[in-house]
């Protein structure tokens, strides 16, 4: 028997499975109802929304929340496109004091949340603050100081909260750039600043746009942060509108107004890519070979990137260190406050099976791909993945709406009382919010796991007869045990830290560690909220750390992929 023919034999089995869809269907059918069950209450909020245009005023001041989220994601983009760009260009072309750590230091301001850090900022800048008194003190009472709590003030802490999204995925780029395009301009003469404007920026664009696109969908979704500094966003007029004045109609479209901020800012990420390719070819050569800074500008290197660090992890967690021994002292019952064990228990809890039913579904969805479901199925499981452009405050408000709808279904079914006393009188509808909304990133992690698993082995697992349901538990699921891990781990972090589907959503008498934060900073109780701020800084240090490890593992092994564009 010939190799082709052999090949054509063992095939066999798996052609006849295919053609008689044995067990296929059943699976085809789960990717699109998830995709349905995480798009359903983003649907409400649009037919909500542009169903109730001219049955209710709009909100007094919507052209200034317009203005000021717009002023807000442009200088946050602007910011951190300067600071997270310039730093990764300062460790990827340059040599100096401390750098291989700095390299991996700056990425630390991802685990500290803006709306932390925003609290943090205003205790030390604020009126009562240390600065303003010792400038008081210095020059008199009479001293000028910039006003704290004003848009520029929100938009510098949450540019130092936000920069990595852009340091990461640049430095990156520049890594990854293929030696023999830089090279080239070398050779014809380009100095390192024209080949870094002509070549290496043009290659890393698509890095530089996607980094922008994450800041901007993070500084649209903000609820806590710009609150501190009196800045009156869409997203926050959501909330208000919602809770405030209960014009629901308002408040949806509102939180279109919002959808629509973010469509664009998916739009304008596409629009900076271009239509080019970004494909790099060859690998031989130098290529960017750091250059060693001397003297004085070495140390104003290292200044510039310890600066950053300073102002984004490092003098925020020192201060709330200070406040929680300080408080502990001043009160010992603060560190057995029955609330924290039970606001941090909660936390946990719904972060707990939020990981769990997210990495249920993209394991679902992504087995489901790779048994083969043609381009309706492929396309349904990208649609999964759609909560995570959808600002928080959106889903919150879909998930109400979905929800109300069906509890009309139910009743005039017959059921008294429909799904009410469920979503108010339990979590139910947070923990569904929270799966729309962190199932891309348990998906993206679960699936880049799935995609390393040759073919061949899904292949012979057919010929063999075996059913989809058990290539699942016998392949699949123990080969993309490291994706699952990171999905776990991923979604739990998100979820400790999210803020506004909780406000929005939370029954009766349901606090989390992050509502419980935001609640003692809004009334400047910011001692007390130090511990739990510090606990949820912790929990955040721990896929940051993850990622630093494995990057640093696949650079050492030189195998970070010479492909920017994906």
């Amino acid at each position: 028997m010939t190799g082709t023919a052999a090949l054509a034999e063992a095939r066999a089995p798996e052609r006849r499975y295919r053609a008689h869809g044995v067990g296929r269907p059943a699976w085809s059918t789960a990717v699109i109802v998830v995709a349905v069950v995480v798009v359903t209450p983003v649907l409400a909020v649009v037919l909500d929304g542009l169903g109730s245009l001219g049955d209710t005023a709009p909100p007094r001041g919507l052209s200034g929340m317009v203005l000021t989220t717009l002023a807000l994601m442009l200088g946050v983009g602007a910011g951190s496109l300067v600071v997270g760009g310039g730093l990764a260009w300062l460790v990827t072309a340059y040599r100096f004091p401390l750098r291989n750590l700095l390299v991996w230091l700056l990425v630390l301001p991802l685990a500290m949340p803006a709306y932390v850090l925003g609290f943090v900022f205003l205790s030390v800048f604020d009126v009562a603050g240390p600065v303003q008194s010792l400038l008081r003190a210095v020059f008199g009472t009479d001293v000028w100081v910039p006003e704290v709590r004003s848009l520029p003030m929100a938009i510098l802490v949450m540019t130092l909260s936000l920069y990595p999204y852009v340091y990461l995925l640049a430095r990156s780029a520049l890594i990854e750039q293929s030696p023999a395009t830089y090279d080239a301009a070398r050779t014809l003469g380009a100095s390192r600043g024209r080949a870094l404007r002509r070549v290496l920026l043009p290659l890393a664009r698509p890095s530089l746009a996607a980094g922008l696109a994450l800041v901007m969908m993070e500084t649209l979704t903000d609820f806590a942060t710009v609150q501190y500094f009196n800045v009156q966003t869409v997203s926050v007029g959501v909330y208000l509108v919602w809770k405030g004045t209960f014009d629901f109609h308002a408040a949806t479209q509102l939180a279109v107004l919002v959808l629509l901020f973010a469509v664009a800012v998916l739009a304008a990420e596409r629009a900076l890519r271009g239509r080019a390719r970004y494909h790099q070819h060859g690998s031989r050569g130098q290529g960017l070979t750091p250059e060693r800074l001397h003297g004085m500008r070495g140390w104003a290197a290292t200044a510039l990137c310890l600066a950053a660090l300073a102002a984004g992890f490092i003098i925020p967690v020192v201060r709330l260190l200070l406040w929680a021994v300080g408080q502990a002292f001043a009160d010992a019952s603060f560190l057995t406050d029955p609330r924290f064990a039970q606001y941090l228990g909660n936390s946990l809890a719904v972060a707990a099976i939020t990981a769990t039913a997210c990495v249920i579904l993209s394991l679902t969805v992504g087995h489901a791909v790779r048994m083969g479901g043609g381009r309706v199925i492929s396309s349904a499981a990208q649609l999964t993945t759609f909560g995570y452009a959808v600002p928080g405050a959106v889903v919150g408000i879909g998930v109400l709406l979905s929800f109300a709808a069906a509890d009309s279904a139910l009743e005039w079914a017959g059921v008294p009382g429909g799904t009410g006393l469920i979503v108010t009188g339990s979590v139910i509808g947070i923990l569904y919010a929270y799966v729309i909304r962190f199932l891309a990133p348990a998906y993206q992690s679960v699936s880049a796991s799935l995609e390393k698993i040759s073919p061949t082995v899904t292949s012979s697992a057919l010929s063999l007869g075996a059913a989809p349901r058990r290539i699942l538990a016998r392949v699949h699921l123990p080969l993309a045990r490291p994706g699952v891990a990171v999905a776990l781990m991923l979604v739990v972090i998100d979820a400790v830290k999210e803020l506004p589907i909780v406000l929005l959503l939370r029954p009766f008498g349901f606090t989390t560690a992050s509502v419980w934060v935001y609640e003692l900073a809004r009334e400047n109780f910011w001692e007390k909220a130090s511990l739990p701020a510090l606990v949820i800084v912790a929990v955040a240090i721990i896929p940051v750390f993850v990622l630093v490890r494995s990057t640093r593992r696949h650079e050492a092994r030189g195998t970070v992929p010479g492909k920017v564009r994906q």
